[in-house]
């Protein structure tokens, strides 16, 4: 009987089983994948260097460059985020949560969507993720909150109030976890934008574009006013995720094995 019309015949139900074993699978495997990446992300950053003062020194660099070309705003926007107490508390949650949260969210969303576009996205993130990294490791650069006393460290300031510490954004008793010498490029503001392109290259309804945008723009404020980046460090992590997509669909193209094919067992395809 035709399985539009009517009841499902043995092999399309036998079809289905099997799709869905290998979904479950094919799930499983991302899931251990995007682990042990985290893993491999955290454990990298403490490789790095923990010598402050070349770090203080490519700071300083960054900020001079910044006053040079009139875009050195750090000073006033977390002035706004330590006298606004409501601000401070909600930059210190955005700060501390949705660098995480949203990105494993979209993850779970994208892979639900389809091979084709979560391949293509999740190499782009894990392409941006490694450039972040290498600049961490052979670049070290210190956040403005370390600086001179220049600025204050708006998350320390509201502790009490959340879950982290005074290091950065680690949950309390974790500080050694982190490497605080990480600022440039700031993977927080590029995985924020991998966030906003992803929703516009799926095509979804224009208003999901725009909260994708208003996401990343609201990231690229808060890591700025809480101290913990300069405005340096957001648009080269910006340009670092651009380029990641670049290099990805540039290679998708020339390579035999398209992101249509990637990953799937052949009975998805099939199907």
């Amino acid at each position: 009987m035709d399985e539009l019309t009517g009841p499902p015949t043995t092999a399309t139900v036998l079809r289905r089983r099997l799709l869905t074993v290998h979904r479950i699978k094919r799930g499983a495997i991302e899931l251990m994948f995007l682990a042990v990446l985290y893993v491999g992300y955290s454990a990298s950053r403490l490789f790095a260097s923990d010598d402050f003062a070349p770090a203080r020194g490519h700071a300083l660099d960054i900020l001079g460059f910044e006053k040079d070309w009139r875009f050195a705003v750090e000073g006033w926007l977390n002035d706004l985020f330590v006298q606004v107490d409501w601000l401070g508390v909600f930059g210190s949650y955005w700060y501390a949560t949705t660098h995480y949260v949203i990105t494993i969210v979209a993850l779970v969303w994208l892979y639900r969507r389809g091979a084709t576009e979560y391949v293509t996205a999740r190499r782009a993130l894990v392409l941006a993720t490694i450039g972040g990294l290498l600049f961490y490791l052979l670049a070290p650069t210190a956040p403005p909150r370390l600086v001179d006393g220049l600025y204050v460290d708006v998350l320390s300031l509201h502790a009490e109030a959340g879950w982290w510490g005074a290091d950065a954004s680690a949950p309390r008793g974790f500080g050694s976890w982190t490497n605080e010498l990480a600022a440039f490029p700031s993977l927080h503001a590029g995985w924020s934008l991998w966030v906003a392109l992803i929703l516009i290259r799926a095509g979804v309804p224009h208003i999901w574009r725009l909260v994708g945008v208003a996401y990343a723009a609201t990231m690229a404020v808060v890591i700025v006013g809480t101290g913990n980046h300069w405005v340096l460090d957001v648009i080269f992590g910006w340009a670092l995720v651009v380029m990641a997509f670049t290099a990805t669909t540039a290679w998708e193209r020339r390579s035999p094995v398209t992101a249509h094919e990637d990953g799937r067992p052949a009975v998805e395809r099939a199907a």
